[in-house]
């Protein structure tokens, strides 16, 4: 009986993540109405996607290109028109996913200091002067000689530590007061924009993350169309379109770098999990895989058909080794490589990538930090599950309002439930 419950349960999950698919009628394109290039990359989307016209949003951002907004300025002409048409002009739930264009700022700005933390601030300015003399005390002091110093040694070791600690923590305090680390990229920051209030510093936990159901109805999903020329842009469309109609096919390159796995190391954490990647891409597709284990990236022009590419680190330094096929899906781990998208010269991962011919990817506009990216296992498998490429990158990253962008065709589906994945069953 037991049993039976089990798998009663698993296929009404199963038929439940099937009903609560993304579709094309849950997607707000926001457009930039004072550029025509942004409404006809808005319009083109719909025609291809069969999105409702009336699913098009027009902001008044200005006739001019720009990557950046401030705080005050993404509020007034993105966040709240955005609320408004969701909440006054919508049935809740009826938008999931928003797709930002060509011409829709990148980056919001930090948020001013908090108003009336004056006296705050010089308690905790205060409070971190007097830690860091005992600090130093705790440094300076000598140590005892006899049977009793080394737990004397401990002692203080300990007291030194737990000090540092509480001067970072104070330290925290300070920047959070005075809005440092309070940039985020536009996209990000939207996946908030029904959550109400929130402490606007460094980042928010995703709550979409392992929700299989998309039952978070108040986080949206974002995704983004946008690059360097209309073509590269109109491409993400359309060479998703065309690998749609039958499963990806071309070969995954991994490369990790041969960091052990060690307690702690969150370094070693991602390698493996780059390792495993090509384990799971082996046991789940019919491609090949080629993985690079050593500090080395892969060399120019070494990577013929690359449908799969996950791997790190060479900042704001692409390698070319790839020709990307249609449908292809990757990103490159580090920080900034999604800044400079629209420059058709940046050497940064991401607009170097779509330059090359990638139909989808994700990067940071800013210093991200490592742990905020999604595991490389984590969201190819979801694709390998047949999610779409929003749904796979909103079940795996860990963090909203914060610095990554994802890049391409929010419905894309590179594999297909209806197909048999080696290992798996019919």
């Amino acid at each position: 009986m037991a049993v039976r419950a089990r798998l009663a349960i698993s296929l009404v999950l199963a038929g439940c993540g099937a009903a609560f698919a993304l579709e094309p009628k849950e997607i707000l394109v926001v457009v930039n109405r004072n550029m025509s290039a942004s409404s006809r990359i808005g319009r083109y989307y719909c025609e291809k996607r069969m999105v409702p016209y009336e699913n098009i949003l027009y902001l008044h951002l200005g006739k001019s290109l720009r990557d950046n907004i401030s705080r005050d300025d993404y509020e007034r002409w993105i966040a709240e028109p955005i609320r408004w048409e969701l909440l006054k002009k919508r049935v809740p739930g009826e938008i999931r996913c928003l797709l930002t264009t060509y011409g829709v700022p990148i980056r919001v700005a930090s948020r001013a200091p908090l108003k009336g933390q004056e006296r705050r601030l010089k308690e905790l300015e205060e409070s971190i002067k007097q830690e860091k003399k005992r600090i130093e005390q705790l440094e300076q002091a000598p140590r005892a000689p006899g049977r009793d110093a080394s737990g004397e040694t401990g002692r203080a070791q300990d007291e030194l530590k737990k000090s540092k600690q509480k001067v970072a923590k104070l330290q925290l305090e300070i920047d959070r007061i005075n809005g440092k680390e309070t940039n985020a990229s536009v996209d990000s920051e939207l996946s908030m924009a029904l959550v109400g209030a929130y402490d606007l510093y460094r980042w928010q936990p995703n709550r979409l993350k392992d929700d299989v159901l998309g039952l978070s109805f108040q986080t949206l999903m974002v995704s983004r169309l946008d690059g360097s020329d209309h073509e590269i842009i109109e491409g993400l469309v359309d060479k998703a379109i065309e690998a749609e109609k039958t499963v990806l096919k071309g070969i995954a390159y991994i490369d990790s770098r041969g960091i052990k796995n060690e307690k702690s190391n969150l370094y070693g954490y991602f390698d493996q999990s780059l390792r495993d990647l090509a384990i799971l891409t082996r046991l789940r597709t019919a491609m090949p895989v080629k993985e690079e284990r050593t500090p080395e990236l892969f060399a120019p022009g070494s990577c013929p058909q690359a449908a799969i590419y996950c791997g790190w680190y060479s900042l704001k330094k692409y390698v070319d080794a790839f020709e990307f096929v249609d449908g292809a899906v990757g990103y490159h781990i580090a920080s900034f490589e999604a800044a400079g998208l629209r420059d058709p010269n940046s050497s940064n991962w991401c607009p170097a990538m779509l330059r090359d011919g990638i139909t989808a990817t994700l990067g940071a506009v800013n210093e991200p930090y490592l742990h905020t990216f999604p595991e490389p296992k984590a969201f190819f498998g979801q694709l390998y599950k047949g999610s779409c490429l929003v749904e796979a990158y909103y079940r795996t990253k860990p963090f909203n309002s914060w610095q990554l962008v994802l890049i391409g065709d929010p419905l894309y589906r590179p594999f297909k439930k209806s197909q048999s994945s080696p290992g798996e069953g019919s």
